[in-house]
This record gives structure tokens, C-alpha cells and sequence, in this order.
């Protein structure tokens, strides 16, 4: 799939938000921390979310100045880079 279709990264990034919810609804914070395989696919969605919003901005710099886009490129790099250090609690 080309990377020039902001339809799809906008989908991929309400996909994203949706299926997070769906992981996580009714789980309090301490069901979270103990849930290995929720915190792995929460930490793959806002990887996914963090790329296509990326995307967003590289095809349209500036279309959307209400997204912070440094938090969401510090985050992207944190999950793929420094996974060693993910928070839960800012995750």
C-alpha cells in the first residue's frame, strides 16, 4: 500500500484508538500492569497510531497543527527503540 493515502492513515489511526479501547475497557490500571498480552498489543496499536499519524504529517506538513506531532514521534521511537524503558503509566 502506498504511503501517500491520508484516507488510510486516518483509518488506521481511528482503528487504532478504537481497538485500544476495546483492550483495555474495564480494566483498572492494576489489571493492565499484570496483562502481558494487553500491554503488547496497546504498545503495537500506539505504535501503529504514532506511524500513520507521522505519515499524515510528512505528506501534509502542517495540515493538522493541532496534533502534537513531537510527542507523538518521541512515543513511536520510545515504543520501537527504547521498549526497555516503557512506562505504563504513560503508555
Amino acid at each position: 500500500m502506498p504511503f501517500s493515502d491520508p484516507q488510510r492513515h486516518l483509518h488506521d489511526v481511528l482503528e487504532a484508538i478504537d481497538r485500544i479501547g476495546e483492550f483495555v475497557g474495564g480494566m483498572d490500571f492494576a489489571a493492565y500492569q499484570a496483562d502481558e498480552k494487553t500491554k503488547a498489543a496497546v504498545e503495537r496499536k500506539i505504535q501503529i497510531l504514532t506511524e500513520a499519524i507521522i505519515r499524515l504529517d510528512d505528506e501534509s506538513p502542517g495540515a493538522y497543527p493541532e496534533i502534537d506531532l513531537k510527542g507523538f514521534r518521541g512515543m513511536g521511537n520510545l515504543l520501537r527503540h527504547s521498549y526497555h524503558r516503557i512506562d505504563d503509566r504513560i503508555v
